[in-house]
């Protein structure tokens, strides 16, 4: 989640943080509210007597809480951190020419 809050950042180097965490949260509450809607009946079950797509061996947690109060508290407080910088984005920017950041296809400037 965190890390996901970092990478978008760099990837959206002209948006403001403030809004790219926005993003993450809204994004993570709604995977959090729906996400057990995924497993509460395989596929096999609709379908016939047994098909090898039946979410046995997906060992993924469905149930999450949906506040993430530790999670959006770190993204706030480097949402703060970033924007107590002076010209955040341009930072960014200038570091994504000069190869210091990898863009979002992973070709950046060797050095």
């Amino acid at each position: 989640l965190i890390f996901r809050f970092r990478k978008l950042c760099v990837i959206w180097g002209t948006k403001k943080p403030s809004d790219v965490a926005a993003k993450v949260k809204r994004f993570f509450f709604f995977y959090s509210v729906n996400r057990h809607k995924m497993c509460t009946i395989t596929p096999a079950y609709h379908a016939e007597g047994y098909s090898p797509d039946d979410n046995r061996f997906d060992l993924r947690q469905f149930l999450y809480n949906t506040k993430w109060t530790r999670q959006f508290a770190v993204i706030d407080e480097e949402v703060i951190e970033m924007e107590s910088e002076s010209n955040y984005s341009i930072n960014v920017i200038n570091k994504k020419k000069t190869g210091q950041i990898k863009t979002q296809s992973g070709r950046g400037k060797k050095k």
